[in-house]
C-alpha cells in the first residue's frame, strides 16, 4: 500500500516504505544505494536509529504517537548513533536534502494511504 506524509496542508513525501516487521525495522536504508522506488522509510516503532553500514547522510525525524514531530537531525552522516527520544514512537527517515527547511519541531505530521 502507498503512503505520503503531509504537513500544514503541503506534501512532505508521496512514496513512503513502512518498516513495520522486526526485519524491515533492522535493515531500514542498511547496505542500500538511495532507492528511487521510494522516497523515504517510516520506521514504527522506533525511538532510536544508527546509520551503521550507510552509504549516504539522512535527515531523521522522531515522530511521537500523534505524529508530532518530537526531534529532527538533519545531515545525519553513516557509522553514527542517535540519543533514544523517549517522546518518539516512530522515525522518518529521508536522503539528505529531501527534508524540507521550513519542518520544525512541534509541527504535525500526517501518514495518508493513496
Amino acid at each position: 500500500m502507498r503512503k505520503t506524509i503531509m504537513y500544514e496542508q503541503k506534501l512532505l513525501v508521496s512514496n513512503i516504505l513502512i518498516a513495520d516487521t522486526p526485519w524491515s525495522r533492522l535493515m531500514g536504508y542498511m547496505f542500500k544505494t538511495i532507492p528511487q522506488d521510494y522516497e523515504g522509510i517510516l520506521i514504527d516503532p522506533c525511538r532510536s536509529i544508527h546509520t551503521f553500514f550507510m552509504r549516504f547522510s539522512l535527515d531523521v525525524v522522531f515522530l511521537s504517537n500523534k505524529g508530532i514531530v518530537v526531534k529532527i537531525i538533519r545531515d545525519l552522516k553513516p557509522w553514527r548513533l542517535t540519543w533514544i527520544y523517549l517522546k518518539a514512537d516512530q522515525v522518518l527517515e529521508l536522503p539528505t536534502g529531501k527534508l524540507p527547511s521550513d519542518l520544525q519541531e512541534g509541527q504535525v505530521l500526517e501518514v495518508r494511504d493513496v
